[in-house]
């Protein structure tokens, strides 16, 4: 377990220094544009400050430290984006705001943790899709129950992206890649953040949109998978973009495509696998979720559509309330990738 106020974002290294290409709470500020990150202020703005007076009025919400756990480990983008937020509740409910990583079992284990806490808003859970809407698909019995959690509020949307070690992997394209699979089956070693994440459901994926066929090595998050990619322990990985971005900048490794339904404005030149596997998408999500109770409801506000809208136009990562089903739409979705591919969940 890893426990740590809320580190700003001009600090805060979450993993080692950057001279060794490792990953940080940097890494996914300088993926974004300065005019992304006022956006995104301005939502999270009117998303939470609009009913603290209400919350205040029913009791000084908050009025003592409020827990964020993380159950995934430091030096990610499940990480970095909660720590981002935290520093700005932090600084605009003048209350600390803590980050506890509780790591294990694709995420379950924190979520247990966050799952059995005191239902009144002083313990939150930020996770991407594995305990949510994942891992209900993949382990026979869960210590608790995603559904009976209260939504709060997606904070970002991150692309998944094809990434290449440059020295294993000449590949220039997806076309390239998928052709050099075909000939070679089970030469291309990928990495994955763990079983049964986004990362390795997007992997599967691609193999059956491509008929193709990767060796599959599973680590425990995205920071050492990337480090392993690095190495050369491992050719490619599908991972978030926010994190990864600096180290393909750096010309260490290569983006071959991102997983985004259409190209992204601040990549105009790097192409969406979709070009080569029409109808091919992988975004991951990150949300804020609380044992159910009032507390969570009263942080909620729904956003405009308009406003919503031009946030996804103009913004890499791309912030919303939950809508209607949103939890459940997508435990649909990645149960038809499992069951397809016979998935287990992480051994």
């Amino acid at each position: 377990m890893r426990e740590t106020p809320s580190a700003g974002a001009d600090g805060g290294e979450l993993a080692k220094g950057s001279d060794s290409g490792s990953i940080s709470m940097h890494g996914v500020a300088r993926a974004l544009t300065p005019a992304s990150w006022r956006l995104a202020e301005l939502f999270l703005l009117l998303t939470f400050s609009t009913h603290l007076s209400a919350a205040a009025l029913a009791g000084d919400y908050p009025d003592h430290t409020v827990k964020i756990i993380v159950p995934f480990p430091a030096g990610g983008t499940a990480d970095a984006v909660p720590r981002i937020v935290a520093d700005w509740l932090s600084r605009k409910w003048g209350q600390p705001i803590v980050i506890e990583n509780r790591t294990g079992a694709a995420g379950n284990i924190g979520s247990e943790q966050a799952f059995r806490s005191a239902p009144d808003g002083y313990t939150l859970l930020s996770s991407p899709p594995p305990p949510l809407v994942i891992n209900q698909n993949l382990y026979p019995k869960l210590g608790f129950d995603p559904v009976k959690f209260e939504p709060i509020i997606v904070i970002a949307q991150v692309p998944n992206a094809l990434i290449v070690n440059p020295n294993s992997v000449k590949a220039s394209s997806v076309a390239e890649l998928n052709e050099y699979l075909r000939s070679n089956p089970d030469k291309i070693i990928c990495a994955t953040q763990g079983n049964g994440t986004t990362s390795h459901l997007t992997s599967e994926l691609f193999q059956l949109m491509a008929k193709v066929k990767l060796r599959h090595i599973p680590y425990r998050g995205s920071a050492p998978a990337l480090q392993g990619l690095l190495a050369g322990d491992v050719d490619v990985m599908f991972d978030n973009l926010g994190v990864s971005l600096p180290l393909v900048q750096a010309g260490k490794l290569k983006l071959l495509a991102v997983a985004s339904p259409a190209r992204l404005p601040a990549l105009p030149d790097v192409p969406t696998i979709a070009e080569t596997l029409p109808g091919f998408e992988a975004v991951a999500w990150y949300g804020i979720v609380a044992p159910r109770a009032r507390r969570g409801a009263s942080l909620r506000r729904s956003m405009p559509t308009s406003t919503r809208r031009s946030v996804s136009r103009k913004c890499r990562i791309c912030c919303g309330n939950y809508p209607p089903r949103y939890l459940a739409a997508r435990s649909t979705r990645h149960r038809n990738i499992c069951g397809r591919k016979s998935i287990d969940g992480p051994r």
